[in-house]
């Protein structure tokens, strides 16, 4: 950061653009920097704070990006779930409004990860996917002001919530043609739907959570997992086994071949002033 987002009337300029660019006709988007020097925000009462969590090369055992994770309370101090945060904000007709505000915050945010090259993981709301024609193209306009290029932002897609085919892939394509990188999310959940993976190109496919936990419990399962991930990396997209939480989990992922790893036994969600405090600690293991 530099030392000119500290001064008051920055962040009421910053409020302003943010205001403008995201179309907020009559909520007020309650934009502040923390004493840490990160962003803030409260919309439609919900306060909003930024965790991002490491994604590492299995080979390398180094960090090629962060998943931004939304952290909602209520009332400035009762947690809650980004679960209940996305609901009420449908429920009050801004949902819209409100996913985008999650999606800049983490943008100013990670502007503050001394990373060049990474890339930025942010997930979509589902219903976007079929409720707005020009995808991608307002976040655009947030990357270019704040000098984060859309080919370093990967879009995670959870795309068994999606059932009209026809618009998740044209919303997909949308995204594409305007730089962005796209990822299945939690692919091989009970819902998933596997011809998806080849009627629209997805540059990751990052796993369910629960296929490396029963992995470890099944070595049955643990053998599959390699087809799976061969499977994945033959339509050309690559792979990223998420929710690994122990040791054992680690070294199943990486026997199978993943090239992709997150779990909180390799890094657990923080703030950016953490990850950059920590740094250059980016060899957590050896595959």
């Amino acid at each position: 950061m530099t030392d000119h987002t500290l001064r008051p009337e920055y962040i009421g300029q910053l409020r302003a653009e943010l205001k403008q660019a995201l179309a907020l006709d009559f909520d007020d988007l309650g934009l502040i920097e923390a004493r840490s020097g990160e962003y803030e925000s409260t919309f439609i009462g919900v306060h909003l704070k930024t965790a991002f969590q490491a994604v590492y090369h299995a080979q390398l055992g180094e960090v090629i990006g962060y998943e931004a994770l939304i952290r909602p309370s209520l009332f400035g101090t009762l947690e809650t779930t980004p679960e209940f945060a996305f609901t009420y904000a449908e429920q009050s007709g801004k949902l819209v409004q409100f996913d985008r505000v999650c999606r800049s915050q983490h943008v100013l945010n990670y502007r503050a990860i001394h990373q060049e090259n990474g890339l930025l993981f942010l997930n979509v709301h589902p219903k976007l996917l079929v409720e707005v024609d020009a995808h991608g193209k307002v976040f655009e306009q947030i990357l270019h002001q704040y000098s984060v290029p859309t080919h370093r932002v990967v879009l995670e897609i959870k795309e068994s919530l999606v059932d009209q085919d026809k618009q998740l892939i044209t919303a997909i394509e949308n995204y594409r043609a305007l730089g962005y990188r796209i990822a299945y999310d939690h692919f091989g959940n009970h819902q998933s739907k596997l011809y998806r993976l080849w009627a629209a190109h997805h540059d990751y496919v990052k796993f369910d959570p629960t296929i490396i936990q029963q992995a470890a419990d099944s070595p049955r399962l643990a053998l599959a997992l390699r087809g799976l991930i061969h499977s994945v990396q033959d339509v050309g997209s690559t792979p990223v086994i998420v929710g690994i939480d122990t040791k054992a989990q680690l070294d199943i992922a990486i026997g199978a071949g993943a090239q992709l790893l997150q779990g909180n036994v390799l890094a657990a969600p923080a703030v950016a002033k953490v990850i950059n405090d920590r740094a250059p600690a980016s060899r957590p293991f050896v595959a």
